[in-house]
Formats: C-alpha cells, sequence, structure tokens
C-alpha cells in the first residue's frame, strides 16, 4: 500500500549532500588559504566570482532558465554581490593572509547570530527567545575567548585579521536579510547574477590593483581557485538550492554548525594547522551558539499536520 503522505525521496541521500555542503563550504576557508600564497586577495576573488558565475550561468541554461531583463533586479543583484561575496569574501581572502584557516573558519561561522541581531534591529520580527538568547551569548563568549585573548595581549598581528573575518560575517548576515527580497525568482538566478555582478565589479579593480598579468601564481594556488571557484561555489549553491526544495530552508541551515568543525579539520589535516586551548573553547561556543539559532525548535505534533514540512 502507498503511505497517504509521500515522504520526501531518500532522506540519507539528502542528509549525505547536507554533509558534501558542509564540507565544500568548510574547506572553502583551506583553499582560500593556498590560493592567497601567490594570487593577491582581489584577484582571487575576482577570479572565483567569474568562473562560478559563469558555470552557473551554464547550468541555468541548460534547465532552460534565463536571468531576468530588467534594471531594478540587476541593482538588486549588485547590492547582493557587494554583502555576499565583493566584500566578505575579499575580507576573508585577505585575513587568511594572516590567520589559520581552522580559526577564519570559526570566526567567519558566526553569521546566524549577526542576522539575528540585525534582524532584531530592522526588522524587530524576532522574539528574544530562551534558546536564541543562550545562542547568543555562547556565540559572542566563543569570538570573546578567540579575538578578546589576543586584544588583552595588546594589539597582536592576528587581531585585526580576526576583527576583519568577523565583520565578513556581519556582511553575510546583512545578506542574508537582504536575500529575502528575491522571492519572486528561482533561487539560482540571484546566485548567478550576484556572482556576475561581483565579477564587473572585482575584475577592473584587479586589473588597476594588482595586474594579475604580472603574477607568478603556483601551480598549488591555481589548483585551490579552480576548486574553490568549481565545487565550494558553483556546485556548493546547486547542492543548496536543491537542499532548500527537499530538506527546507531551516533544514539546510544545519550546515552552518556542521562546516566549522569540518573546516577547523580540513585545516588541521591538510595545512598542520593547531589550535590554542583557549580557541578550541571558543570553537565549542561559536558550535553551540550557531546550533542553538539555526536547529528548528520541536513542536508537538497536531491533528491538522499532514506531512513533513
Amino acid at each position: 500500500m502507498h503511505s497517504p503522505h509521500p515522504r520526501p525521496p531518500n532522506i540519507a541521500g539528502e542528509l549525505a549532500l547536507l554533509l558534501t555542503l558542509a564540507t565544500l563550504w568548510g574547506a572553502s576557508y583551506s583553499f582560500i588559504k593556498i590560493g592567497v600564497a601567490t594570487i593577491p586577495p582581489v584577484t582571487l576573488i575576482a577570479a572565483r566570482t567569474l568562473i562560478a558565475g559563469l558555470l552557473l550561468l551554464v547550468i541555468m541554461r541548460w534547465r532552460g532558465m534565463t536571468l531576468p531583463m530588467d534594471g531594478a533586479t540587476w541593482r538588486r543583484f549588485l547590492w547582493q554581490a557587494c554583502l555576499n561575496s565583493v566584500i566578505p569574501w575579499t575580507m576573508l581572502a585577505w585575513s587568511v593572509r594572516f590567520l589559520d584557516a581552522g580559526l577564519a573558519t570559526i570566526l567567519n561561522s558566526t553569521s546566524p547570530i549577526f542576522a539575528f541581531f540585525l534582524t532584531l534591529a530592522i526588522t524587530r520580527h524576532e522574539a528574544l527567545a530562551p534558546r536564541k538568547l543562550f545562542g547568543v551569548c555562547a556565540g559572542m563568549a566563543g569570538i570573546c575567548l578567540i579575538v578578546g585573548v589576543e586584544a588583552l595581549q595588546g594589539l597582536g598581528a592576528q587581531l585585526v585579521a580576526q576583527i576583519v573575518a568577523v565583520l565578513a560575517a556581519i556582511c553575510y548576515a546583512g545578506a542574508a536579510i537582504f536575500g529575502r527580497g528575491f522571492k519572486g525568482l528561482d533561487p539560482m538566478a540571484p546566485a548567478a547574477g550576484s556572482l556576475l555582478c561581483g565579477a564587473a565589479i572585482l575584475i577592473p579593480v584587479s586589473l588597476a590593483v594588482d595586474r594579475p598579468w604580472t603574477l607568478a601564481p603556483s601551480a598549488a594556488s591555481m589548483l585551490a581557485l579552480l576548486v574553490l571557484a568549481v565545487f565550494s561555489t558553483a556546485l556548493a549553491f546547486v547542492i543548496y538550492f536543491r537542499l532548500v526544495q527537499t530538506l527546507g530552508s531551516v533544514g539546510t541551515t544545519a550546515q552552518a554548525y556542521l562546516r566549522v568543525p569540518i573546516g577547523v579539520a580540513v585545516g588541521v589535516v591538510f595545512l598542520g594547522e593547531s589550535l590554542t586551548a583557549t580557541a578550541w573553547i571558543g570553537l565549542g561556543c561559536v558550535v553551540l551558539g550557531v546550533a542553538a539559532m539555526t536547529i528548528p525548535a520541536r513542536k508537538a505534533p497536531t491533528v491538522m499536520e499532514a506531512r513533513p514540512t
């Protein structure tokens, strides 16, 4: 007999995709670290946005989709690009020149916490529930443990880079709120459109500032750039949009706290990094905080519930 309430197809496969997405985004910090070793941050991110944007455009064409042509939508793509890629990715690429990839992963993963702060300040529709209050406190405690210890020792060599990594997370939070305005579009359209806008902004800056034709990037940096653009950006976006359809937007946010330990582990295993005892405690606080902010609260099932959302 067929169940009257259809279940999501192959939930184990969707969860495997969720883990893949967390791995792709968690490992991206290590790819950036390898890339900026011989490629300046602006040029690295310009190439990342261009390659990923063109790939998404090809995928959209393959799916029979086209980008909108009206100026108002492209202006929104431009703003989204600034908040979601141009500013934060460049900040992050600059900061990992001075930080371990694992440390950057922890600090940059706090965007759900800052999204809550921004929502509370701007739209004010988020109630300060006890669990979210705990999440905010735990996440901020983690940041203070990592950044604060450095600050107490004076203006440490890594302090500015740590602050920049946190500022990038605040940009992501703003992008998440601003991105709600694209509800009428297939999610791949603002992703491709904003990436192409980001490339349009960054390529002229790269040509003027870095003069990329004078660079001599290593093979490792070039490979890291390609993996970053193709897998951690274009493929990750495709997986993300699929998961939003199958697991829902709330379920997909699980990658926010899964990618933190994965990103740290990739840096430890492949780059030989290590965290201080304080940073490990900060890691635990951040994971707890982000999980509290993103894991949906359990609701008692009601008679009216027809199927899982």
